[in-house]
């Protein structure tokens, strides 16, 4: 379990590394390739430097054999597995200490270039490889400061910077390896990260919109079909009458009239199951707002915890037709399932749905009586990968739970396309929890995590009217009197 994100986006990247294609590492040494010899040209012809030029010529070569080796061999669009792309970032660090060495060391202010592999390195390899890469680059430093070809100009003197200086600019070059590195693999892979967040978001949602779909074919069906369905049995049932007066028909007009009205019996309870079923997935296209949340705390109900639904403080069967109705979508039963779920994960026993409409807004707030949120991450909760509840003695407060945040964070976007807004937020101390302990649970307010959910009125409340416009009018079986 991450207790921050930072931690795990810093210390925790399993799933990179072996992305990396060819091609971009031929590309970006082409470039280096180009500006090496380039500036050598310039500051050995233009400005009259004295400089090693055959040393020089054979480090640029050796990029040079290597690249077109690399793409006379593998294909441009090969990905590299990550050990191969740190040996080829190792190259191109190796080969630029090296020109530099040859080229006046720290003194020469291409230097800061030391800090492009370890730069790629922190945005495509893993941690270890990064660190080992930067511990390169770092020792690079001093080495380049004691060995080195001195700079010579062309009036013969010395370039030197003075020792003071040079020692601090090792320093900030030093600092500023370690800083890139992390500020560059920090914004990437939250990047990577929020990316997997939103993909398993989409994920979801599609699954729910799958069920809302088949739900609605079949209970269209059903209702489509009730009408049929009555007028067979209702003739049936008058052709089983019309038979008994004649009792010269052979037995089997009975028996097959008798199995058409039992295939009708059967025909009405299998179209009543698709019924159900197909409002259970969204068919209706508004319900009261009991039924919404009973339908998200469904699959949480058989886990041994009392669910607590109340109205304006008081038991939701009282409310009645007060309630309000509200657009049923998939994106609403998912987002309130997982809230209602992380409630139930943590509860000791009771989880409140408290539902209040007044000012224009629509408030539904899950409790329960856990230990709450950690106060170290309340600000963060909402994230990707970020642990909901405090850790007790080291441990989780459930033991066998393994979260990733990613629950949350998925019901956060997807109520946020209905338009609610979440906050989130801790009940009672310990003396608040032992009150409530000692108070009826009916009555009781929350003394663990509270995730509230407030939606402006006219974004997600239906008028009465208008939700038995969209319910439309059902067919009823009728029974026959025989």
């Amino acid at each position: 379990m991450v207790d921050t994100l930072g931690s795990h986006l810093l210390f925790n990247m399993r799933a990179r590394g072996d992305w990396v294609r060819l091609r971009t590492l031929l590309v970006l040494r082409w470039m280096a390739v180009t500006g090496q010899a380039g500036a050598v040209l310039i500051v050995s012809q233009m400005l009259d430097f004295a400089l090693p030029l055959t040393h020089c010529a054979l480090l640029i070569s050796a990029s040079v054999t290597v690249n077109v080796a690399s793409f006379l061999v593998y294909p441009a669009e090969k990905r590299l597995s990550e050990r191969w792309t740190l040996a080829s970032l190792f190259f191109d660090l190796v080969q630029l200490v090296g020109l530099l060495i040859l080229t006046g060391g720290v003194n020469n202010p291409f230097v800061v270039l030391v800090m492009a592999p370890v730069a790629i390195s922190a945005t495509a390899l893993r941690l270890q490889s990064t660190l080992w890469l930067g511990i390169a680059a770092i020792l690079s430093i001093p080495l380049m400061w004691f060995y080195h070809v001195p700079l010579v100009g062309p009036d013969g003197a010395v370039m030197e910077v003075p020792a003071l200086y040079g020692i601090g600019s090792t320093a900030a070059l030093a600092i500023g390896i370690v800083f890139l590195a992390l500020y560059v693999r920090r914004v990437t892979v939250e990047g990577y990260w929020m990316s997997q967040a939103l993909n398993a978001t989409q994920v979801a949602l599609g699954r729910e919109q799958r069920l809302a779909a088949i739900g609605g074919i079949a209970a269209a069906t059903a209702h489509e079909l009730g009408t049929p369905l009555a007028t067979i049995k209702l003739v049936a049932g008058e052709l089983a009458r019309e038979v008994e007066n004649f009792p010269d028909l052979p037995a089997e007009v009975a028996e097959d009239i008798a199995l058409i009205r039992r295939e009708a019996d059967r025909c009405r309870d299998i179209m009543a199951d698709l019924s159900r079923g197909g409002r259970d997935d969204s068919h209706v296209k508004t319900a009261p707002i009991a039924a919404v949340i009973e339908e998200a705390a469904k699959p949480h109900l058989d886990r041994g915890k009392h669910l607590i639904t109340r109205f304006a403080g008081q038991p939701i069967e009282l409310a009645g037709d007060d309630q309000p109705h509200v657009n049923r979508s998939p994106e609403l039963i998912h987002g309130l399932r997982n809230v209602i779920q992380n409630a139930v994960d943590f509860a000791g026993s009771t989880v409140w749905v408290d539902i209040s409409l007044a000012d224009g807004r629509l408030r539904v707030a899950v409790g329960d009586d856990g230990r709450g949120f950690s106060p170290d991450i309340l600000p963060r909760l909402g994230e990707p990968y970020v642990s909901s509840r405090a850790r007790v003695r080291g441990r989780e407060q459930r033991n066998d739970y393994e979260g990733m945040g990613l629950g949350l964070f998925i019901a956060r976007m997807l109520l946020e396309r209905t338009g609610a807004k979440l906050t989130f937020a801790n009940g009672a101390d310990e003396r608040g929890r032992r009150a409530a302990e000692e108070t009826s649970t009916l009555t009781a307010m929350p003394p663990g995590a509270i995730i509230e959910m407030v939606w402006p009125q006219d974004k997600i409340v239906r008028s009465k009217q208008s939700a038995r416009r969209a319910l439309g009018e059902n067919a009823r079986f009728t029974e026959d009197a025989t």
